[in-house]
């Protein structure tokens, strides 16, 4: 970052220009401001009145070395450690997959099929963040909520997250639903690892390098995960109790033979914004 900038406005130019010769030009002004903002631990409100302000020469290194991890694609998120999911704030690091928008729609599904039961005990497989279970949780104050992961990392994130956010969940360290075995629950809901490993190239290298591969692929087809939890989450459900995953692009079909197969019935799949077949539903008879 040049020493020539002397106001807000022209930091935040250079550093819009520098960005723009990066892998995400569309963003490079969001991109810009969102960093400067970390930085100075300001809101975009105060930047507004203060594009006129002097800098300091102190802040050009620090802010110069952010623009140069986002140059290089390392997402936004990671660099901040924040992310909003569900219109709560979560605490990210590289240890946990940043949560998606298009996650928000297994969470609405799961708070339409929980009225169905008395007792709401709800289990989320690979909770990696906590943003599905925190989100429920939030919004289901007397529920009762357990988080499993397989990565201790992940878990110390997610009970941040869930103190962040006020919510009371049982975490549990272990291999899909292993740690609740012989427990029941009325939902299961799980975001798994669901990438082919083929397809590691044509990712982003925001994801390919930066997310953790442990929360991105699933084996050659995607279905690893699938094909272990299906019939494991069949086990732990109670009568007319329901699984609910997200799923990647082109899953469809497999996922159901595999529901139906583990003897899964009432199976439904809900499209994303884009149309895409992003939720499988699934009930145990």
């Amino acid at each position: 970052m040049p020493n020539k900038p002397s106001t807000i406005r022209g930091l935040m130019g250079a550093a819009e220009r520098e960005l723009t010769a990066g892998p995400h030009a569309e963003r490079a002004r969001m991109d810009a401001e969102l960093l400067l903002l970390h930085l100075l631990g300001k809101d975009r409100a105060w930047m507004m009145a203060h594009l006129q302000d002097e800098i300091s020469g102190d802040l050009i290194r620090p802010y110069g070395e952010l623009l140069v991890q986002r140059f290089n694609g390392e997402p936004i998120q990671y660099i901040i450690g924040e992310a909003e999911f569900y219109g709560l704030p979560f605490h990210v690091t590289p240890n946990v997959l940043i949560p998606r928008p298009e996650t928000e729609h297994l969470v609405e599904k799961v708070l339409a099929l929980v009225a169905n039961f008395h007792t709401q005990r709800i289990v989320d497989i690979g909770t990696g963040s906590g943003a599905i279970a925190v989100a429920l949780a939030h919004t289901l104050p007397y529920a009762q909520v357990t988080a499993i992961d397989l990565s201790a990392l992940a878990l110390a994130v997610a009970h941040g997250n869930a103190k962040r956010n006020g919510v009371a969940i049982q975490f549990l360290q272990g291999d899909l639903l292993t740690p609740v075995a012989h427990e029941q629950f009325d939902i299961v809901v799980s975001n798994p690892p669901y990438v082919p490993t083929a397809d590691r190239d044509t990712l982003s290298v925001e994801v390919r390098d930066h997310e953790p591969s442990l929360a991105l692929f699933a084996g050659p087809d995607g279905l690893d995960i699938y094909r272990r939890l299906i019939p494991q989450a069949f086990a732990c459900l109670t009568s007319g109790g329901f699984l609910a995953l997200e799923i990647g692009y082109g899953q469809s079909s497999a996922i159901e033979a595999l529901l139906t197969h583990s003897g899964f019935q009432n199976i439904e799949f809900l499209p994303d914004l884009q149309s895409i077949p992003r939720v499988a539903i699934a009930q145990r008879p």
